[in-house]
């Protein structure tokens, strides 16, 4: 899918009149198969909307996470007693953190943001990072080198790299994409027990997001921050607060990453082209200097 496509569709969604509220949600919130066989037959991306209004930092969606995916499983937090600003690592795909804002305490969930077009699949010089027809952003272990620009391009700070491993592996969430082949949710999403986590096609979530703000003006912030962040993100949010004081950034612009980096995407192929040669002529360069110095002795 290609930008003029992703934002046409962005765009689509703020001019469909808004349905019915509760039964819709519900329905759309429960449709994890029904949603990717409608992504890959009318080329809509799925999506997860966050309502940071109905998080009450329970951390089961940090548990469901670890659960289904062989990950060390956390301990649920009691009493809202939950760490601050904590970042996603190769144990821990999702975290859920805890901010005090001018209208009380926000609990934040945070995982990779599965960009519309994203920078760590177009810096991948092996599309080992991979952007699929249904929406996921995921990895391929097969054909990863290990040179970790995925994680140098990510403006998110998501890609992690297992340094401590003898196989070491880019880690970072997938939107639960093998479940997803299967006809299931995500994890989180069938886990969240408040309804915080809504799955669905893009399209439809901008449809609910857009309604709880008209319905509800004054418990949300008027932005739905993933519409045209990075040039758009498959994970949208919604908060009763500027997203600055939830640890979000507002200086990523509309563009899309990908057209930051095109020039430098362009010198990879003559890097690796170039380098090998030149270590071979340092390294013959080192041995003549060697015979020279051999030579002067005798």
């Amino acid at each position: 899918m290609n930008r003029r496509r992703f934002l046409g569709l962005a765009g689509a969604a703020a001019a469909v009149t808004a349905l019915s509220a509760s039964p819709a949600e519900a329905g759309k919130a429960k449709t994890g198969g029904k949603a990717a066989a409608a992504a890959k037959k009318n080329e809509e991306f799925v999506a997860i909307l966050v309502d940071t209004t109905r998080c009450i930092g329970c951390r089961e969606c940090e548990v469901a996470c670890a659960e289904v995916h062989g990950l060390p499983v956390p301990v649920p937090a009691k009493d809202g007693a939950l760490a601050a600003h904590r970042d996603t690592s190769t144990d821990h795909w999702t975290v859920v953190n805890r901010f005090e804002t001018d209208k009380g305490t926000v609990f934040v969930k945070k995982q990779c943001m599965h960009c519309g077009q994203p920078a760590c699949a177009a810096a991948c010089p092996t599309n080992a990072m991979e952007k699929t027809h249904e929406g996921p952003v995921i990895w391929h272990g097969d054909r990863c080198m290990g040179c970790r620009y995925c994680m140098m391009a990510c403006p998110f700070d998501i890609p992690k790299f297992e340094y401590n491993s003898p196989n070491p592996r880019i880690r970072k969430c997938i939107m639960c994409y093998d479940r997803l082949q299967e006809g299931k949710l995500p994890a989180c999403v069938e886990a969240c027990p408040r309804d915080a986590l809504t799955f669905g096609t893009k399209k439809e979530l901008m449809e609910i997001a857009r309604e709880r703000i008209y319905n509800n003006p004054d418990e949300y912030v008027h932005h739905i921050y993933g519409e045209f962040e990075a040039g758009g993100t498959d994970w949208l949010y919604l908060s009763a607060v500027p997203f600055t004081q939830i640890g979000f950034r507002e200086d990523l612009g509309t563009d899309t990453y990908p057209d930051y980096t095109r020039e430098f995407l362009y010198s990879v192929p003559l890097v690796f082209l170039g380098f090998p040669p030149l270590l071979y002529g340092l390294s013959e360069l080192t041995k003549r200097s060697g015979e020279g110095s051999e030579g002067g002795e005798g």
